[in-house]
């Protein structure tokens, strides 16, 4: 397992992003502790739901919400000895990180995996800055009709996941009819 490097995941709204990070989360918090900022969601019930659907309970302390933070208070956060090892910004827009500042601060934290979500414009991820960071991450994972599609430089034995069986099926056979017509 490489506990270190960045993942970029990027999709439109509504499509599945937080759930595909969430479920990853839970695979991680196997490995070690797992930091997830929310800043776009907070603490919502729609994101307090979505860690119950897939059991972030049962992690315990190796799973910790921080709603709200600064790039200065996670960096002081991060540098106390036994800080989490999987650091995940949800999103990239709401913290607010310019491209220097995210090269900084993946130099910084090179000894960590860093798990960053981003809004899209279209297929794009939405900014120059997340653009910027699209292509420099290691793994990057498209979010879209909850599918989780890798384009990255390790794309597993498909390159795909389905995040959630029944909102893929709608989705891919309502645009799969709409591209035969």
């Amino acid at each position: 397992m490489n506990r270190h490097g960045v993942v970029f995941f990027w999709g439109n709204s509504g499509n599945g992003k937080t759930s595909a990070v969430v479920s990853l989360s839970k695979e991680l918090a196997a490995f070690g502790k797992v930091l997830y900022i929310p800043l776009e969601e907070k603490f919502s019930l729609s994101f307090q739901n979505t860690l119950k659907r897939y059991g972030l309970i049962e992690c315990g302390s190796r799973f910790q919400v921080l709603d709200s933070c600064t790039i200065e208070e996670l960096e002081e956060r991060l540098s106390r000895p036994k800080s989490p090892e999987f650091i995940v910004i949800d999103s990239f827009q709401y913290m607010q990180m310019t491209y220097r500042q995210y090269i900084s601060f993946k130099e910084k934290y090179s000894n960590k995996l860093l798990i960053f979500v981003s809004h899209a414009d279209g297929r794009q991820p939405l900014g120059r800055a997340a653009r910027s960071v699209k292509y420099d991450a290691d793994l990057k994972i498209w979010v879209e009709g909850y599918k989780a599609f890798s384009k990255g430089r390790f794309i597993g034995e498909t390159g795909e996941a389905v995040i959630w069986q029944k909102g893929a099926e709608d989705y891919w056979g309502i645009k799969k009819q709409e591209e035969q017509k």
